[in-house]
């Protein structure tokens, strides 16, 4: 799960946006593929050649061009409101229809609504989630990702990176950062992973959000009788000292910050390894001047974007390049296109860590910006530069044969199995 206001790129729109495939005539069709499940850069170049500004047969707007995409995140008549969604989505039936409940229970939090509410939300989590108290993380996600590490090794010649590193790494992170205890934390990954899976078991996801409430809801309790040094107890006492943060208010936005940055932070880490494998001159380049490791984490994360769309629905009739799209309908902002846009960047599918001109859109722009995007790049830096430092002779497992989920907005490796 994601979102542009906390830890990835747009937490229930990953869930509300996964509709099925467009008709076998509609450009978006392609997207649903095997082939764009493997690589989808040659199929967003086409749609951004023929029709950018496309509407599939089920009615959904797909954008892919990066100017087109950077002006929408920031054009409020496109809307992130979880009313307007909710409508949106119950409107096209089917399995979106199911997903649409789930989007309605989300509560109103930031990330599910547009200014003023918005403005206020972000303002009063601002005060608690700060630069500072992220970059204090670093010695400590430095451990877990030794450790990490450590696990792996001892257990053989080979690893799967993204069940030893990459997966465990984020939830190890947001448990620390909210005081989860540690006996707790098996069942929170249950729970995550419960409600990942929403297009697969729907009633499933529901009851594992109605058990996360309910231990969130605990938490919250205990943290205003005892708080303590993490980010439920700040954000406790945020709403002590500022009322406009109404209970519900509160239980869902630690809903969202402790689990938004889970997947997205995962697949991040994940397509970066697999990107630096996949080009050794870049592989080298960065063993050679390890500095190099922060601007290499945003030429990773344009590159191989974890999460490939966002979702907002028409608040008013707004026109983008030629076409008019009408209140009620769906936009799909395809972040990942935009970030291999060739009008945007120089040789924009060539791997190059020094870039320099490298504005991407992956943790968006505008009012729902990335708060948690400096965590996801700090986890990023710290267990792709540890893997790359510690491991010499890093490589592919012989016969590897790489597999995709199969939800096209999110960009996830169900595994990825390495050498060392």
């Amino acid at each position: 799960m994601t979102s542009t206001d906390t830890l990835g790129t747009d937490a229930p729109a990953e869930a509300r946006a996964t509709a099925g495939p467009a008709g076998p005539g509609d450009l978006a069709a392609a997207l649903y593929t095997p082939e764009a499940r493997r690589d989808p850069y040659p199929f967003y170049a086409r749609m951004r050649r023929e029709s950018p500004v496309h509407r599939s047969d089920q009615g959904i707007w797909y954008l892919t061009r990066y100017a087109d995409i950077d002006a929408a995140l920031s054009d409020l008549r496109l809307s992130n409101d979880r009313d307007r969604m909710t409508r949106a989505l119950s409107g096209l039936g089917g399995n979106l229809k199911a997903l649409s409940r789930l989007t309605d229970r989300l509560g109103r939090v930031m990330t599910n609504t547009d200014p003023p509410d918005h403005a206020r939300l972000r303002k009063l989590v601002n005060r608690a989630f700060t630069a500072r108290r992220v970059e204090a993380l670093r010695d400590g996600i430095q451990t877990v990702v030794d450790d990490l590490i450590d696990r792996a090794v001892a257990q053989g010649p080979a690893m799967d990176f993204i069940e030893a590193v990459a997966s465990p790494l984020p939830l190890a992170v947001a448990c620390e950062l909210f005081g989860i205890p540690p006996e707790d934390r098996p069942e929170v990954k249950t729970w995550f992973r419960r409600i990942g899976n929403l297009t697969a078991d729907i009633e499933q996801a529901e009851a594992a959000v109605d058990q996360y409430e309910e231990y969130l809801s605990r938490l919250i309790r205990q943290r205003r009788e005892d708080p303590g040094d993490d980010l439920i107890s700040a954000l406790v006492t945020t709403q002590a000292t500022d009322d406009r943060l109404t209970d519900s208010e509160l239980l869902s936005t630690c809903f969202v910050l402790i689990t938004a940055g889970d997947e997205t932070t995962a697949n991040l880490i994940g397509n970066g390894a697999l990107a630096l494998l996949r080009h050794p001159d870049q592989l080298a380049l960065l063993r050679e001047d390890p500095a190099l490791i922060r601007t290499a984490v945003e030429e990773l994360a344009r590159y191989d974007t974890p999460t490939q769309a966002i979702v907002r629905v028409v608040a008013q009739d707004v026109e983008i390049g030629g076409r008019t799209l009408r209140e009620g309908e769906l936009v799909y902002l395809f972040l990942s296109a935009a970030n291999r846009d060739e009008d945007r960047f120089e040789d924009p599918d060539r791997l190059d860590l020094a870039r320099t001109r490298n504005r991407h859109l992956t943790f968006g722009t505008g009012p729902h910006f990335c708060l948690g995007g400096p965590l996801a790049k700090l986890q990023t830096e710290l267990a792709v530069g540890t893997l790359v430092r510690r491991l010499p002779r890093l490589g592919l497992a012989d016969g590897t044969v790489l597999d995709w989920r199969p939800n096209p907005l999110q960009r996830h490796l169900c595994a990825l199995p390495l050498t060392y």
